[in-house]
């Protein structure tokens, strides 16, 4: 979650290509429910609602604290969107705190939740160079016990919640912004072939998951996406079971736009790849104002339009959609209101930017 790009409207031409995009391939969408079952209806003026109507998923990063003590919080995860994404209970730090020691408890909560709302749950995230407990970083492992612990942890974590998640974040920023590898223990103790165990793991331990590789700066066509690209080409020509690429979405309106979004999805849509915004927001220097939450809102837009054009995406998920809980101002000094609604729960332009795009795929004016 540590980003530096930007987004912009994608143009005219692109919102006169989306409603013919979705009318030729309406029959082959991707199917969303799988294994879970018809979802409820959200309202059809919600996100979630207008998102079905488009055939896509449109979700939330949860915070389980704010899930447990705020009642408008809890009332508009639960009505506004189709799926959710744990941002932190399903992490290794929080699951495994102690070696051997499980801690299922919040992490359940959420899929129970989602489940109660028929929505559909993305686990987030199986492999990581972050957020590990203090026991693996500071343990003095050979590569084959590490390699051991990993594929305990991956059999573990995908099996307990086997036929319960959509689709899992199975390995999560593995690339450098230059597109080399990244210097984590994994790939120090185990080399690069760390990737391909971790795909074949989870689909072991729950063959029905949608298996994805997650990264960020990924959004248009760079060195980081291209070696992302090549790496999933053969990965693929290997028989390593992953089936979509995360394309996190951190912006800032600072930075410029990835206009070449919609054709850097459709290089892994041409693969075969599902793919997915996994972790929209749109961050801008504070304090905001209406000037700023404009250039926001068409940050939002191209996100979702790049999603909206590329046959195989099957998902737009906000990483968080608050700004009363959100990450941005502990991590980027300076920076915050990221998210579609402000603290006190109002919605900004980029939320009506987001319903008009949805409008249009769905086909009405």
């Amino acid at each position: 979650m540590r980003k530096t790009t930007q987004a912009a409207v994608i143009g005219t031409a692109a919102a006169a290509l989306l409603v013919s995009s979705f009318t030729l391939s309406a029959s082959a969408a991707p199917e969303h429910s799988g294994s879970h079952g018809k979802p409820k209806p959200p309202a059809a003026d919600t996100l979630g609602g207008l998102g079905l109507r488009a055939d896509l998923r449109i979700g939330t990063a949860v915070d389980m604290a704010a899930l447990a003590a705020d009642a408008p919080y809890r009332a508009k995860a639960a009505g506004e969107f189709t799926s959710v994404t744990p941002e932190n209970v399903m992490k290794w730090e929080v699951v495994e705190k102690e070696r051997g020691t499980y801690d299922w408890a919040a992490a359940d909560e959420l899929v129970d939740f989602a489940r109660a709302n028929g929505q559909l749950v993305r686990g987030h995230t199986l492999l990581w160079h972050n957020q590990l407990p203090a026991w693996l970083t500071e343990g003095d492992f050979s590569a084959g016990e590490l390699r051991a612990i990993l594929r305990k942890h991956i059999t573990d974590e995908a099996g307990h919640f086997k036929g319960r998640i959509w689709q899992w974040d199975v390995v999560n920023e593995a690339f450098n912004d230059d597109g080399t590898l990244r210097d984590s223990i994994w790939l120090r103790k185990l080399g690069p072939g760390y990737i391909a165990d971790a795909f074949r793991w989870a689909r072991q331990a729950d063959p029905k998951a949608k298996l994805f590789i997650n990264d960020y700066n990924i959004e248009g066509v760079n060195a980081k996406s291209t070696a992302l690209h090549d790496l999933v080409v053969e990965l693929r020509k290997q028989h390593v079971p992953i089936d979509g690429v995360g394309i996190q979405g951190h912006l800032s309106v600072q930075y410029n736009a990835p206009h070449d979004i919609a054709d850097n999805m459709k290089r892994f849509d041409d693969l075969g790849l599902e793919t997915a915004i996994t972790e929209a927001d749109v961050r801008v220097p504070m304090p905001s104002d209406s000037t700023k939450q404009e250039a926001q809102a068409e940050g939002y837009d191209v996100l979702l339009r790049g999603c909206l054009l590329t046959r195989r995406c099957t998902d737009f998920t906000v990483w968080g959609f608050t700004d009363k809980y959100s990450w941005v101002p502990g991590t980027f000094e300076g920076e915050g209101a990221a998210n579609l609604f402000d603290e006190n729960y109002a919605a900004k332009p980029a939320y009506k930017a987001l319903t008009q795009d949805l409008l249009l795929a769905a086909g009405r004016d």
